[in-house]
This record gives C-alpha cells, sequence and structure tokens, in this order.
C-alpha cells in the first residue's frame, strides 16, 4: 500500500468507511490514536482511524518537541515510567524514526558545589537505565566549561554544571508518519471525520456514526472494537457510553514561548529547575523553544490558550540563569498545549503521574487515557492487545518495535550522501539536510516535484514550496492552518502567524485541493480572521497551533 494521503484518498476512504466491518475502529489522531492504528494494521487487522480535526492538532502537536525520560521523574521515584520511555527514546533514535529523533545536549547548571554529587548520582542512573549507545554519556563541567559552552549564562551564580543528553522531533511531524505509516500498511484513515455516536449491536458497541466535517455527511462505521485515544477529549468520548467512567482525565496547561536563536549563546539545550517542576531552553531551528508551565485547566480543550501570567513565569525563570535577561518584547511567539493527565487525589497536577491505564467501559469499547508522548507506542501496544482479546482467531504480538517508520529506511545512506543529493538536485546542502531530517528517504517525492516544477524549489516562508504542496498531495492537509501549522511551523515562526505568506501558500495548494479561486480566497480571508481573534498576549504573539 501507499503512504500518500491526498484528498482522492481521502474521498475513498469514506467510502470504505461505510462499505466495511472493520476489526478496530480507532478515534482521535494524535500520537496514541495513530499509534494504535499502526500497530493493529501491523498486524494484519483491518483498521479505521478517524480524527475530528487535523492529525495531531490537539496536545500532539505543542508539545515541548522532547523523546525523553523525563529526569525529574527519578526524584518522583517513576523508575518503571523513565526506564520504558528510555527504551522507546533508543528505539526510535536507532531504528523507528532516525529521520525525525536526534540526539541533543542540555546543560543542567548546579547552584552549589554539594548538588553535583546530588544530581550527577541522578544523570548517572538517567544514563544507566537509558543503556549504552543511544547518546553519549554525561559529563560534569566546570564553572569555566559552562561558561564556554553557554556565554549567556550567569555563570558567577553557578558552581558548574553537568551536561547530559536527551533527543528531540517535530512532535506534529512524528504524527503524520504515523498515520502515513498506518495507511501504508492498509488503514483506512480518516481527519477531519467527528464520531457523534456509538453503535451497539446486541448489547456491545459495534462501530460509530461519523460526521465528515467538510461536507456534513454522516457515516456508519461498523467495526467489532472501538478505541478511544482522544487525550484531553476522553471524558468527552465516555459520555456516549452508559454507566459510571472508569476514569477521569485531568487537564493540566503546559505553556511554551518562542525566542530568537540569535538572543541566547548556548551549544545545545538548557534545563533549570523550578519551584514546581524544570523549565527547558530547547534548540529549534532559528529560534529557542522555552517552558514549561504546568498549570491546572478546566475550559473546553479547543479554547486553551497563552496569558500575560504564562509569559511572565517563563520569563522569570529562565531570566535567573542568564546574564541579559529577555523580556516581553523578544517574544515571537507562543503556543499551549493540554496534557491528559489520569485524576488522582493530588491537587496539583504537577504531582499527577504520567502512567496511562486502559479499560473497557462496556463490551467491544476500550479507552485509553494518560502516559506520555514518547511511549505512545507501549501505550498504543497495550490498548491493542486489550481490544483484539476475544477477536475469535489468533492475532500476531505488536511488531512496532521493529518497524520503521515511513522515510526511515534509507536515511542513514542519503545522510551519508548528502553532498552528492544537493550537487545533484541543484540545493544548498543545509537545505538538503534540513530536508532529511523532515522527511528522510521520502525526500525523493520532494527532488522528484522539484525536477518536475523548478519553481518548488523557491522559498516560501522559510520553507520550499515543494514542501507547501507536499502536504495536501502526500501528507493529508486539508487547508491553510494544516500547513502553516503542523505540516510546517510557519504559523509559530513568523510574528505575523503566516499571514503575509498564506496568499502564496494557498496559491500552491489551490490545485491539488480542487479549489476555486472563490475558495482559495475564502481559505486566506479565514485563516486571517482566526489568527486575529486569537486571544493576544499582551505585548507578545499567541499561536493557532505548535
Amino acid at each position: 500500500m501507499f503512504a500518500k494521503l491526498d484528498p482522492a484518498r481521502r474521498a475513498r476512504s469514506l467510502e470504505a468507511l461505510d462499505g466495511t466491518e472493520f476489526d478496530v475502529l480507532v478515534v482521535g489522531g494524535g500520537v496514541v490514536g495513530a499509534g494504535a492504528a499502526l500497530d493493529a494494521a501491523s498486524r494484519g487487522l483491518s483498521v479505521a482511524l478517524v480524527e475530528a480535526h487535523d492529525w495531531a492538532a490537539g496536545t500532539s502537536s505543542r508539545s515541548s518537541k522532547l523523546v525523553h525520560g523525563g529526569l525529574r521523574y527519578l526524584e518522583q521515584l517513576e523508575f518503571k515510567l523513565v526506564r520504558e520511555a528510555l527504551k522507546e527514546r533508543g528505539l526510535l533514535l536507532r531504528r523507528l524514526a532516525p529521520h525525525l529523533v536526534r540526539p541533543v545536549p542540555f546543560l543542567f547548571p548546579l547552584k552549589k558545589q554539594w548538588e553535583r554529587a546530588y544530581v550527577g548520582a541522578g544523570v548517572l542512573l538517567y544514563d544507566s537505565i537509558g543503556g549504552a549507545g543511544a547518546v553519549p554519556m554525561h559529563r560534569h563541567l566546570s564553572r569555566s566549561k559552562m561558561a564556554s559552552i553557554g556565554p549567556s549564562l550567569d555563570a558567577s551564580a553557578f558552581a558548574g554544571a553537568i551536561r547530559y543528553y536527551d533527543a528531540q522531533m517535530d512532535d506534529a511531524r512524528l504524527v503524520s508518519t504515523l498515520v502515513r505509516t498506518a495507511a501504508q500498511h492498509g488503514a483506512t484513515v480518516v481527519s477531519r471525520a467527528r464520531v457523534t455516536s456509538l453503535l451497539r449491536t446486541d448489547g456491545r458497541v459495534s462501530g460509530a456514526s461519523v460526521r465528515d466535517e467538510l461536507t456534513g455527511v454522516t457515516h456508519v462505521v461498523r467495526a467489532r472494537r472501538v478505541i478511544s485515544a482522544t487525550g484531553v477529549w476522553t471524558d468527552s468520548l465516555n459520555s456516549l457510553s452508559p454507566g459510571t467512567p472508569p476514569f477521569h482525565v485531568r487537564m493540566s496547561k503546559g505553556v511554551h514561548i518562542l525566542v530568537d536563536r540569535s538572543k541566547i549563546q548556548l551549544d545545545g539545550g538548557l534545563i533549570t529547575q523550578t519551584e514546581k517542576s524544570v523549565l527547558f531552553v530547547i534548540p529549534w531551528g532559528a529560534h529557542w523553544i522555552i517552558g514549561t508551565t504546568d498549570t491546572p485547566y478546566s475550559g473546553a480543550p479547543e479554547d486553551v490558550g497563552v496569558d500575560a501570567e504564562d509569559v511572565s513565569y517563563i520569563l522569570d525563570h529562565v531570566n535567573a540563569v542568564l546574564r541579559t535577561p529577555l523580556s516581553v518584547s523578544d517574544v515571537v511567539g507562543t503556543y499551549a498545549g493540554l496534557r491528559p493527565l489520569l485524576d488522582g487525589a493530588s491537587g496539583d497536577t504537577a504531582q499527577l503521574s504520567r502512567e496511562h491505564a486502559v479499560a473497557q467501559p462496556e463490551p467491544g469499547f476500550f479507552v485509553i487515557a494518560g502516559g506520555k508522548y514518547t511511549t505512545y507506542r507501549v501505550m498504543a501496544a497495550d490498548v491493542v492487545n486489550a481490544a483484539v482479546a476475544g477477536l475469535g482467531r489468533a492475532v500476531a504480538p505488536s511488531l512496532t518495535a521493529r518497524l520503521p517508520l515511513h522515510g526511515a529506511v534509507g536515511f542513514h545512506e542519503l545522510w551519508a550522501d548528502r553532498a552528492r543529493v544537493a550537487a545533484e538536485s541543484g540545493l544548498s546542502l543545509s537545505t538538503v539536510e534540513r530536508l532529511l531530517r523532515r522527511y528522510g528517504s521520502a525526500v525523493s517525492d520532494l527532488l522528484a516535484m522539484i525536477a518536475q516544477d523548478s519553481s518548488l524549489a523557491s522559498p516560501v516562508g522559510g520553507y520550499l514550496g515543494a514542501e507547501i504542496v507536499y502536504a495536501v498531495t502526500h501528507e493529508g492537509a486539508l487547508g491553510l492552518e494544516d500547513v502553516l501549522a503542523r505540516r510546517t511551523r510557519i504559523a509559530v515562526e513568523h510574528l505575523d502567524f503566516g499571514v503575509s505568506v498564506a496568499g502564496q501558500v494557498a496559491e500552491l495548494i489551490a490545485g491539488p485541493l480542487g479549489w476555486s479561486d472563490e475558495e482559495r480566497d475564502a481559505a486566506v480571508s479565514a485563516y486571517r480572521a482566526e489568527v486575529s481573534s486569537a486571544a493576544p498576549v499582551p505585548d507578545a504573539t499567541a499561536q493557532p497551533g505548535m
């Protein structure tokens, strides 16, 4: 099967929803839902995956972009969680997605000499649990060495630092790649398709009514098992099932800010402790991502936004380690996401466990919630294992620990040969490197597009025109925001949220989407209106998604 998700593929998939009884219907197109669809499809099951919005439109595109065990969880004695996450980090780096996940060094500044032994022991344990080879081992640094690595840090306030490694990724791109890989293994995948009710036959859930959000047409999807992987919308979908929900999800808001890379001179990233958690400074292309906050949230998930207090909190804590403090005027972008935490006795969301849970509220209906982004694959396997029990036939165990994602196979060879690829394509070496880190071996698709139409090598908002078109012809983007906020990150990397290039982007995607001139212009106007209605942060900016 091909991994090409274009509008024609979506139309065929909608037809298939009506005419097929699937083994598994997965509801939710975030990282866990996409992972569950891939897990089930790769076992030979017939699978449908539906998402009410765009792939990764919620929490899964608004994370810290880290693939990590969570150093702070060691302090909370969450050893099982850390071990599991570090194992998954290694799999992603080495086998599953080496084109999307890469190591990044972090400085951990030490305020007092006695902290060196305490923090050093924790980092040593972290490295030991993670195993050798996935990332380099940690190193102890003197104050002067710390200053040479991080000239922007106020070295006089510290006794030195420890440098350790974790990994980072583009979260939205990882999700879209999971969806494409699931489709490659036969899954029927449809975004902008909302579950409005569950179907029941003889006292068990047997599918769902799914409304196409683009046309309003409702499709009846029959399935032997239905899996809810809806994150912060878990309680909402649970409400479609009678009886007492097996668990509730508490929402924790996490805010990040972006500043220009030139504002902080630092080789790698930074982690510093706060009164409740930790704060990261993470390299991200031409920017730094700084965050995150951890505060309870009780509003509608789609209404989450950034407040002035969130920005002030982050600036106050990062400025505590910088020689030259950042101001609100340095903030070029912000984004807010929600963590779906299993409800617990603690009123402090920072203290709630990041463990996950699987439940069966009624026959045929399975729910998974909680967990960490990094452990999505384990979560997906757990819920599929629960769902396939009792299907009446033998089902293979999970294969995803050995299954490279789309673009992974051949990546290392292309990376080693990237100078030749650049010379033959006429693109700069830095551009080819960036493309390889976004698409892996699938870069050949983009290079073929450019070979057919050289104008697609022209830049649009820091990306190539080919990447804009590819988002629609291969990656399932259905509108401007999908392209600007998730397939690319133009919306968060530009002060105007990408409004200045929205017309160019719309012109490029109008053909593949079948838009008329009027529809193209209406899409640009709608995007501008959406951006202008975003809740403002005084003297800063709020983004539609990251």
